[in-house]
């Protein structure tokens, strides 16, 4: 086991970091910018290193001054969060190459997945099932609108090296393939340096469903479950639920173990999500991703299990803690993100907390790295935190929720608060019954815009 590891990233997920190291009896050490001098995770981790500027370019993807912060503290190994530097390959490649530990999977399995046509032929390759599309790569629009042609508008257009909803358009038809094709081009030029796209059929009325994998990297995997992450903002992602309100135990076994086979057969290691668009009882892959979520409370509570913990460990050479047969659902569990934003717009809102009170009782969990006084900065994502209910089931979880908001306080800035409680009065949210599109054009009705 590790005496000491570098957790590099901030906020609440290196603070969640910081907790599970330190039950484990880790020392840890937090990177911080200038601008993170006086963060949580920096107060709460047994060291600290400034490693650069406010700007992330230049702090927390900065590889250089992670290397050397490990350098200087002595940590073996690095937990790398969610973002920033989670799925960076050549980052993984200078951390083994330093004889140091990635707490996460392997250099050459981040590149496969970071790349989307790798990672969708990989996948058909192991048996996941695909959505319908190019095999590869399409340069050309007029190879674009015959692929439109071939499989039947709408169809979107992806880059293929996208994520976070940047690089991808809808064409409903020939007339706006022009327009989709080359915008999705330029948006995966400007936001990831490669103006590769492909193209898949659109689905019209999917849920976005995700399984969560672990594997041993010794061909040894298991699924946790799914999660439904359907309401969503501009492909992001606002409020999550597992298990899925719309997904059958039959169903949810079988696509488990194609995809706990999948990660097993080619030797993966630690925490992935397989994502899936699901729609008419049909799962469709779109990509996975190799790090831990966001949202990856929901599934630790309705299993019972420690997704840090259990990353660490396997890290360390340690065997998996759990087997397939050792997991079983208990009860609901949802999570709501909650953004320092002022609607209706969802612009950023920075700057001080003057309260903050967090809400607790029996299966509540707020994971935030807030305090009374806290400025926040305008630096990076606006998420300040993720307001995580547990229930025996999804009535007693929703019920919870909207008690857990009523008693969450967090003042000086704007949040995306009064949204949640607007959308627990929403019949389509009490019953489960949305879709991917439901969020965007709930608000556009309710707040003239998204």
């Amino acid at each position: 086991m590790f005496n000491k590891i570098l957790i590099a990233n901030r906020g609440e997920i290196a603070l969640r970091v910081v907790r599970a190291a330190r039950e484990m009896g880790i020392a840890t050490v937090a990177v911080h910018s200038t601008a993170d001098s006086d963060a949580m995770h920096v107060r709460m981790a047994d060291e600290s290193v400034c490693i650069g500027p406010p700007s992330g370019t230049q702090s927390y993807l900065s590889v250089p001054a992670i290397i050397s912060a490990c350098e200087i503290t002595g940590a073996e190994a690095i937990h790398p969060g969610y973002g920033f530097l989670s799925e960076n390959a050549g980052f993984v490649q200078v951390v083994e190459d330093h004889d140091l530990t990635f707490i996460g999977p392997t250099a050459e399995h981040i590149r496969i997945m970071g790349d989307k046509i790798t990672a969708k032929d990989t996948m058909k390759k192991l048996g996941v099932p695909c959505v319908p599309g190019s095999d590869g790569g399409v340069d050309t629009l007029e190879e674009a609108k015959r692929i439109g042609e071939e499989f039947g508008y709408p169809v979107i257009i992806k880059a293929t090296a996208g994520g976070g909803g940047r690089g991808m358009k809808v064409a409903q038809n020939a007339q706006e393939m022009e327009k989709a094709f080359h915008t999705a081009r330029a948006e995966g030029k400007s936001n990831f340096g490669n103006d590769e796209v492909y193209i898949e059929k659109y689905l019209t009325t999917p849920r976005h469903i995700e399984i969560q994998v672990f594997g041993d990297g010794k061909g040894r995997a298991v699924h946790l479950g799914e999660r439904d992450c359907s309401l969503q903002r501009r492909h992001q992602k606002v409020f999550e639920e597992a298990p899925g309100p719309a997904i059958s135990a039959e169903e949810r076994a079988t696509i488990g173990k194609v995809c706990a086979d999948a990660v097993a057969r080619i030797n993966y290691t630690g925490a992935g999500t397989i994502e899936f668009l699901y729609e008419n009882g049909e799962f469709y892959f779109i990509e996975m991703n190799t790090r831990l979520q966001v949202e990856h409370p929901v599934t630790e509570a309705i299993f019972g299990v420690d997704l840090v913990r259990e990353q660490i460990r396997v890290a360390s050479g340690m065997e998996m803690s759990f087997q397939q047969e050792d997991l079983t659902i208990n009860g609901h569990s949802i999570e709501v993100r909650i953004n320092a934003e002022k609607l209706p717009n969802f612009s950023p809102c920075p700057g001080r907390i003057t309260q903050y009170h967090a809400p607790g009782g029996l299966g509540v969990r707020m994971d935030s790295a807030l305090y009374d006084g806290y400025s926040i900065p305008p630096y990076y994502d606006s998420l300040i935190g993720k307001l995580i209910v547990h229930g025996r089931d999804r009535p007693e979880a929703l019920a919870r929720l909207k008690r857990a908001l009523g008693e969450l306080i967090v003042d000086g800035v704007d949040t995306t608060v009064p949204l949640f409680h607007a959308l627990l009065e929403e019949e389509d949210v009490l019953s489960g019954g949305y879709n991917i599109h439901w969020l965007e054009h709930w608000l556009e009705t309710n707040l003239g815009g998204s």
